[in-house]
């Protein structure tokens, strides 16, 4: 039977494009779009260069490959860390938590989402945007929830929701970005900071407490 050695199966073509995706957000992300080589993307995944070209076309189909997969989990983290059965609060405590947490994990992601993908133009500006809107949508439920259940306000309008989900989105962002460059700053921290911020002025805005600009 020959040598009696046993061949090894190829393996799946799924495996293979995430080992591929892996390596490409660790070099976009420590190097940033325009260095990045697809010599040292393939390298690092294993395999040669035409494969990476047979199964994700250009270095650009590349990137928007790696936008999507790291946008989605990171979105997928935060929806799966949400317990609806819980209070307003804690869910959305839960959900910053898992928001820094996440982006403290995979720093290369992170860089990729909030710094290369949106300083090089369409598509990926377009990109990013549609995969941050569905982090925001989950920011807007949770925020409507608290509304309606923690200050017994339901009728806060629709467009208040939204824009308060916006800010919030944005300066979780902002604190992420913080903290990913700081030593010492934990998710925990980035979390309880905003928390304080974030629930103390959802408090007073929900109880009809609000701050009225000055006569123009």
């Amino acid at each position: 039977m020959g040598s009696g050695a046993v061949k090894s199966k190829r393996m799946p073509r799924a495996v293979r494009e995430q080992q591929m995706l892996d390596a490409a957000v660790r070099i976009f992300g420590r190097r940033g779009y325009m260095a990045a080589a697809m010599d040292d993307i393939a390298e690092l995944a294993g395999v040669s260069k035409p494969l990476v070209y047979l199964y994700l076309n250009s270095k650009e189909d590349l990137f928007t490959a790696v936008i999507r997969r790291e946008a989605g989990a990171l979105t997928e983290a935060v929806r799966a860390a949400v317990d609806p059965r819980l209070p307003a609060d804690r869910q959305l405590w839960d959900g910053l938590l898992a928001f820094f947490t996440h982006t403290a994990r995979h720093p290369d992601a992170w860089s990729v989402l909030h710094l290369q993908a949106r300083t090089h133009g369409e598509p990926f500006a377009t990109e990013v945007a549609a995969r941050r809107a569905e982090l925001v949508a989950v920011v807007t439920r949770l925020i409507a929830l608290a509304a309606r259940d923690a200050h017994r306000n339901p009728d806060l309008p629709e467009e208040e929701v939204a824009g308060l989900a916006e800010a919030l989105v944005g300066a979780a962002e902002s604190l992420a970005a913080r903290a990913n460059a700081t030593d010492g700053v934990s998710a925990r921290q980035s979390a309880a900071t905003l928390m304080n911020f974030a629930w103390s002025g959802l408090g007073n805005l929900m109880t009809g407490r609000r701050w009225s600009p000055p006569p123009a």
